[in-house]
Order: C-alpha cells, then sequence, then structure tokens
C-alpha cells in the first residue's frame, strides 16, 4: 500500500510461465497500468520516500486482477495434459 501496488503487482512472470501467459491476455490498458504502478513503485522506493497518507487511502491492494486469469491458465493446462494434447506455449524454463 505505500508504494501503491497491487498483490498481483508482485508476481513474476519470470518465475512462472503460467503468469507470462496470463499478463499476455490482459487488456493493453490493464497491462500499462500494471506497468505504470510498478515503476512509481521503483521510484519511490529508490527515493526512498512512500506514497502521501491521502494516496494510500486510495490504493486498493487487494483488487485481484490477474489471478483469476492464471488460475484459468493453470486449468487449460492441467485439462490438455488429462488429454494428451500439446503445450500451446512453451514451458521450458531456459
Amino acid at each position: 500500500r505505500k508504494y501503491g501496488l497491487r498483490y498481483d503487482d508482485l508476481l513474476d512472470e519470470g518465475q512462472d510461465l503460467d503468469v507470462g501467459e496470463a499478463i499476455k491476455r490482459l487488456s493493453a490498458e490493464e497491462r500499462d497500468m500494471r506497468q505504470q504502478r510498478l515503476k512509481r513503485a521503483m521510484d519511490l522506493s529508490l527515493k526512498h520516500v512512500y506514497l502521501s497518507k491521502e494516496e494510500q487511502a486510495m490504493q486498493t491492494p487487494f483488487d485481484f486482477y490477474l489471478t483469476p486469469v492464471v488460475e484459468e491458465v493453470k486449468r487449460e493446462r492441467a485439462e490438455r495434459a488429462a488429454l494428451g494434447t500439446t503445450q500451446p506455449y512453451n514451458r521450458q524454463i531456459p
């Protein structure tokens, strides 16, 4: 809340490829807002300051926008595995 991030902003597409696939499925507006929140949080952290109390009160850290999409991607992957079909995206970590 002090940096204006949401819980889902902390999910890393480098650690979980399902998160990366879910981020690709977000609308362009939602992806842009996520990037702006991350940039603002990094900027505030580097400056060793927090958002003002008024801005902190307006934040919604538990407004999940990515988790439902990640769960959908995981269900689709599990269904494909049960049916024995190939994955639509590469799940290998380089």
